[in-house]
């Protein structure tokens, strides 16, 4: 049993950073009664710490591969355990939104680390057995997370969803301070920082730009300087990768048709599979009157045929081509959240979602066991860690970015449902910050506009969310032009959200920490 203690040290801290993904969705109602927050502030407790994870992942993969995956890791832990506590006992919006960004930080430290101390701890068919079971307990973190999420809230309180991660990290410490060795690369670059600053202020400015757009409008001079901010950073970003000796992530990986596909691909599907669940929990536990409970178990349709799915496909249509695999799981992602917005209408209930959801999640499966062969067979070997380093970045800045495109479109929805009812400015955004439940107690009659108002909002989110998809299906099949070449040795399966890890022997030591 001790031989396994590195792969349970792995999957502790891995499983409590995937859940922390997830484990919000269904507090948001919480949250926003207790701390009387707004939808932003709402959008950017999800948003900030999908967005840390995105900024920072190939960063702490160089920086551990310098100065020690476990002490990495180790470091990750702490600080993620030291955010957690101060998320628990945040007294507003503010403190909440920035410790959340402290957790990103320290998970992004763990996630950029795991693959690469499993790949030095095991060897052979070990290393394949750890690849599957770190991939399986990745998997159940996606169906767990709401459910953890919804039993803490109901039982003890939104902070519990926070402060159950303090025993967890302590275990995590402990095994991997008796369990793990250290490890790192001779041969490792020096930390790209200028890449790191640059980036991260382009994927924040463009993510706070959409955010405010539902507030402020497309064409208001805050939005615009937001994105021309955001313009900025990201040319500066290419000037100073295209220039650096080390550089964060070689743009010459983009010269490959297949290599962008796939990570189009990877941008589309978190933001069309995942980013309007937590406006379809604001709508089932304020206006629907369910509990965190009830409110995440109707995501397990999308969890469970996903992890399902993936797990049979992942055999069955290994070495199938991208265009088959990604495309059609892209093209099923897209029809699923339209089947959701076609069933949905005003006086409808949970069960409306349900044959959407389930559409969705077989097409995420789909795509999961495919991402990951398909980005590292369209880069040299030498590279295979640093494309799977950039797929893990697009999958959680898709994440970001689709929650806070899909916010703008659903509060204006909520505008346009609202039309015609009489109600005074600001009704809408009191609706999107999870207070119908008031305002159907305190309102005669309020029931029927309400409803409208979260039909119009969900459906136009729905419709937007297919749009991302289709056109995910579209790029993918127009770029990829023949199989993409899959890599040899056994698989290792993906997370919740997507992401696979490298097959064994796949990439070179000095790169393992990118993925």
């Amino acid at each position: 049993m001790r031989k396994w203690l590195p792969l349970t040290a792995v999957c502790l801290g891995a499983f409590m950073l995937l859940v922390d993904v997830t484990i919000v969705t269904v507090a948001l109602p919480d949250m926003a009664a207790d701390m009387k927050t707004g939808f932003s502030g709402l959008q950017w407790v999800m948003d900030v710490y999908a967005l840390a994870l995105a900024a920072l992942l190939l960063g702490a993969g160089s920086l551990a591969d310098r100065i020690g995956r476990r002490r990495v890791y180790l470091g990750g832990l702490g600080l993620f355990a030291a955010a957690s506590l101060a998320c628990g006992l945040a007294s507003g919006p503010a403190a909440l939104i920035a410790f959340r960004a402290v957790q990103g930080i320290g998970g992004a430290a763990m996630f950029a680390t795991t693959m690469a101390l499993l790949s030095s701890a095991y060897q052979g068919r070990d290393r394949g057995v750890a690849f599957g079971v770190w991939g399986a307990v990745n998997g159940a973190a996606a169906a767990a997370g709401p459910i953890i999420g919804g039993l803490l809230t109901e039982q003890f309180g939104w902070r519990w969803i926070f402060f159950i991660n303090l025993p967890v990290c302590a275990l995590a410490v402990y095994v991997t301070l008796k369990a793990v060795t250290e490890s790192r690369d001779p041969h490792a670059k020096g930390l790209d920082l200028p890449g790191m600053v640059t980036f991260t202020t382009g994927a924040a400015a463009v993510t706070y730009a959409l955010i405010r757009v539902g507030e402020n409008g497309w064409t208001s001079a805050t939005t615009l300087a937001l994105f021309a901010l955001s313009a900025a950073a990201f040319a500066l970003f290419v000037l100073v990768e295209l220039r650096s000796s080390r550089p964060m992530l070689d743009l010459s990986l983009f010269r490959s048709p297949t290599f962008v596909a796939v990570m189009a691909a990877a941008l589309l599907m978190s933001g069309a599979a995942f980013g309007y669940l937590m406006y379809v929990s604001l709508w089932l536990q304020s206006a629907e009157g369910m509990g965190p409970v009830a409110a995440g178990l109707t995501m397990l349709p999308m969890s469970l045929a996903a992890f399902v799915v993936a797990a049979v496909t992942g055999k069955l249509m290994h070495g199938a081509p991208a265009r088959l695999t990604i495309g059609g799981g892209l093209f099923l992602i897209g029809a699923g959240a339209l089947l959701q917005g076609w069933m949905l209408d005003a006086g409808d209930g949970w069960t409306a979602l349900v044959a959407g959801l389930a559409v969705t999640g077989v097409g995420v499966g789909m795509i999961s066991p495919a991402l990951a062969a398909a980005a590292m067979g369209a880069v040299p070997p030498a590279r295979a860690g640093m494309a799977g380093g950039a797929l893990n970045t697009a999958r959680q800045l898709g994440m970001a970015l689709g929650i806070a495109v899909l916010g703008a479109v659903f509060q204006s929805g909520l505008e346009d449902g609202l039309a015609g009812s009489g109600q005074p400015h600001g009704t809408a955004e009191a609706l999107a910050s999870g207070g119908a439940a008031r305002l159907l107690h305190a309102v005669p009659g309020a029931g029927q506009w309400v409803e409208t108002a979260f039909a119009s909002g969900l459906r136009d989110t729905f419709w937007v969310s297919g749009a991302m998809g289709l056109a995910g299906a579209v790029i993918l099949v127009a770029l990829v032009r023949r199989p993409a070449a899959a890599p040899q040795g056994p698989q290792a399966p993906q997370g919740p959200t997507g992401l696979k890890g490298p097959r064994s022997g796949e990439v070179p030591a000095g790169e393992r920490a990118a993925v």
